[in-house]
């Protein structure tokens, strides 16, 4: 039994039998000054500003939230975070889900920027009541998220419109993963791949988990900024989600990359070459097929 459960039995005790405290304390055998001992320490500054922030960063745990604190140059034990987190009633409730047991194709280990893009569609509503869909496109390496384009509707032709922006801006990847929706199963799409020479990797039907780096991505989009935001209107929605995509990239810290930012840890792999090792990934046990391979089963 641990001190702080001691100190309240032989509250307890005293409450409900006519015992001294010092016959109390030698019955749970506790020292009478540990029973006694009132800390000193003053949490409130601290509390205020776990509050505060976690008022802006509903969804942010204490993990987070004291990487903030440290960034704004309060220098605060983790440990004491975590108890005054506790103590001000600010722990995120997540919803468990029961999870099954697949055999699936290890991962290859990405290494460098632009080996693998990983896309999907993620929905939601405006206040209209009319539906909305946000295109994710996010670099499996590095996890930066490239694009989130906001529409009622996309195409194939939509959807490479919104890859060619971001080749304009970075080198094309060696690979897409994505799963088998029809906009990217299209004649168009496909042979938009096969002139660039980009591999597209299509995950099995009913299998999300084969392109999880965007389905991850996914959770926190919809946790950090579409369950929280009320979207009046299609440019209301793009406002917030293209701000949301900037602070997630520039200042969200990310677990899998050491806490850094997605744009902290391209630049640092950009300049060291040396990358995180991401948990679960093997080396591949041959070379990718590449997109000439494609083209020769293209009709």
């Amino acid at each position: 039994m641990e001190l702080v459960a001691r100190r309240e039995e032989v509250r307890w005790l005293r409450e409900c039998y006519p015992a001294s405290q010092q016959r109390a304390c030698g019955l749970l055998q506790i020292a009478v000054s540990s029973f006694r001992y009132a800390s000193r320490r003053n949490d409130e500054p601290l509390r205020a500003r776990l509050v505060e922030l976690a008022r802006e960063k509903p969804r942010f745990g204490y993990r987070r939230l004291h990487i903030l604190l440290d960034r704004g140059g309060e220098r605060v034990n983790h440990k004491r975070v975590y108890r005054v987190y506790r103590e001000a009633g600010l722990t995120v409730k997540r919803k468990m889900r029961k999870r099954l047991l697949r055999l699936g194709s290890p991962r290859p280990v990405l290494t460098a920027a632009n080996q693998e893009w990983a896309l999907d569609f993620a929905h939601d509503g405006m206040a209209s009541g009319r539906a909305l869909r946000v295109l994710s496109v996010v670099d499996a390496c590095t996890r930066e998220c490239l694009a989130l384009e906001v529409d009622t509707s996309f195409a194939s032709r939509r959807v490479t419109r919104a890859l060619q922006a971001i080749l304009a801006q970075r080198e094309k990847p060696l690979a897409i993963r994505c799963d088998n929706g029809p906009e990217l199963t299209s004649r168009h799409f496909l042979a938009w791949c096969i002139e660039r020479q980009i591999e597209l990797v299509h995950i099995q039907p009913g299998k999300p988990q084969q392109n999880g780096h965007v389905e991850s991505f996914h959770a926190r989009l919809r946790d950090e900024c579409l369950n929280v935001s009320w979207f009046e209107n299609l440019w209301d929605a793009r406002r917030k989600i293209a701000a949301w995509r900037k602070e997630y990239n520039e200042e969200r810290p990310h677990s899998s990359l050491g806490y850094q930012t997605p744009a902290e840890y391209a630049r640092q792999l950009a300049a060291t070459g040396v990358s995180v090792p991401v948990p679960g990934t093997t080396p591949p046990a041959a070379a990718p097929q590449r997109a000439d391979s494609l083209n020769a089963n293209f009709v």
